[in-house]
């Protein structure tokens, strides 16, 4: 990864959906800056530079995390919670990609700040055109805040 760059922090346990998460993604050449974790305990290491991450404490955050709720060790919720409370990570944008379309898991993951809430589809080819597309405008569309992040991150410890 050039200069360290990470565009795309993957948090997803399922092996299987992290892999087709990986390849929707690769079909739009936007995996080139991707790290994948496959649980919350890990993510927030990975983006609060802790452990095995502590090397990452002076670099750029990462321009959107796509994050599962269901995750072992630490839940997405959580993890949610905690990013949004810390100025290190508060201003990451937050795409929550998950089975479940429970209305109290959309209403409390967009209260703790989420950006979007995508219901992961079933069929294969809804998927993979789904997640293209998420790429696609977070990457390629949206205007991030990467100077500010990249600020931030170097600035607080």
């Amino acid at each position: 990864m050039q200069n360290n760059k990470i565009d795309i922090l993957l948090v997803e346990d399922n092996p299987h959906e992290a892999k087709l998460t990986i390849m929707s993604l690769k079909e739009h050449s936007l995996d080139n800056n991707l790290v994948h974790v496959d649980d919350g305990a890990e993510a927030l290491d990975f983006l609060f530079a802790r452990g095995k991450f502590a090397d990452r404490l002076h670099k750029p955050n990462p321009r959107v995390v796509l994050l599962d709720l269901n995750l072992p060790k630490i839940g997405g919720l959580e993890v949610l919670r905690q990013m949004k409370l810390n100025e290190r990570t508060n201003n990451i944008p937050v795409v929550i990609l998950s089975s479940s379309n429970q209305d109290k898991d959309v209403v409390e993951g967009y209260a703790l700040g989420a950006n979007s809430y995508v219901v992961k589809p079933m069929e294969f080819d809804n998927f993979t055109k789904a997640i293209g597309d998420i790429g696609s405008y977070w990457m390629l569309l949206n205007e991030s805040s990467t100077l500010l992040m990249m600020n931030k991150s170097k600035m607080i410890v």
